[in-house]
């Protein structure tokens, strides 16, 4: 057997994450440094969902994962109507003219934002701060019923690929986005940073969830990488409750809900709960349980599996 092939492969799972990732970000920069963002951002986006696409045929992480589910409709509704839509919006904020509604202190220097660092230092620090925001919006969706009742469309899916990366209910996806861009405001960051986390967010976030097959090493415990985000898709929880981080880890490696054993992580991925099939379904049925639990109240029913991740270990 020629061993060719069998090096080639290890080498691409070794430089596709890092080289998908910095193409899609020169190329961002090449459409705002030529006033042409949201071109830029577009063929950028389009670059990455493509490339990540292939290699999910050529050399998947999960063969299983790339059998239909039949969540594709959903999960595309969901990105249409939740982050893909939030984040379009605030990416092009300036040029929709809302760039003095979402960041007043940006617009008027007013905050403690260090305007004289070099832009790349300038959305290092963006995307450490904002993080934080999306730290805890993550965490507090798993650790807080009502919101793990919005939060659990996403983690309802039982294979991961580059679809599922927009698979939010929009309470869910509003909220995190308003934790983590509130504390750019209150620092006075200029939309410039507002606009490359949001387009490094999007980036990143189609990558976390791609079904390729990788490997990321020290890259690991900088980013939110595949490798880390699948076992925070595990269905035990010792596994899934871990990893809340967006872009960095950051802060799970401070607060100390930073995971990644060193083994391969489950394939069979999901919740333990019931979720309906159908788009519209899924963004009523968050609403219908506390309906039903409000219903209950004064009753000796227990309506508390309803919405709690009542996932078992493995």
């Amino acid at each position: 057997m020629n061993p060719a092939p069998a090096r080639i492969r290890y080498l691409m799972s070794c430089l596709s994450w890092p080289v998908i990732f910095l193409t899609a970000v020169i190329i961002t920069a090449i459409g705002f440094g030529a006033g042409a963002p949201v071109l830029g951002f577009n063929i950028a986006y389009l670059m990455l969902a493509l490339s990540l696409y292939i290699l999910e045929q050529v050399m998947p992480h999960e063969r299983e994962w790339n059998e239909d589910d039949g969540q594709t409709f959903a999960s595309l509704a969901h990105t249409l109507t939740s982050k893909g839509t939030v984040q379009t919006l605030f990416i092009f904020s300036a040029a929709l003219g809302l760039s003095s509604f979402i960041s007043p202190a940006a617009e008027s220097g007013y905050g403690l934002w260090p305007r004289d660092w070099p832009l790349i230092a300038q959305v290092a620090l963006g995307l450490s701060a904002a993080e934080l925001g999306l730290y805890w919006g993550h965490r507090l969706a798993h650790e807080w019923p009502v919101l793990w009742r919005f939060h659990a469309i996403h983690h309802s899916v039982v294979r991961l690929w580059i679809l599922n990366t927009g698979r939010f209910h929009f309470i869910d996806s509003l909220k995190s986005i308003l934790m983590a861009m509130g504390i750019l405001m209150v620092l006075g960051a200029p939309m410039e940073v507002f606009h490359w986390v949001a387009a490094i967010t999007a980036f990143i976030g189609m990558l976390t969830h791609c079904n390729v097959e990788m490997r990321f090493g020290p890259l690991s415990y900088i980013f939110n990488t595949p490798g880390l985000h699948r076992w925070h898709h595990s269905r035990d929880l010792r596994e899934g409750n871990k990893n809340y981080g967006e872009n960095l880890v950051l802060w799970d490696l401070l607060f100390g809900t930073f995971f990644n054993e060193n083994r391969r992580p489950p394939v069979n991925i999901g919740i333990g709960e019931y979720m309906p099939p159908g788009f519209l379904q899924q963004l009523v049925w968050p609403f219908q349980v506390w309906f039903s639990r409000s219903r209950a109240q004064g009753e000796n029913v227990n309506y508390e599996a309803l919405s709690s991740r009542n996932q078992v270990a493995e």
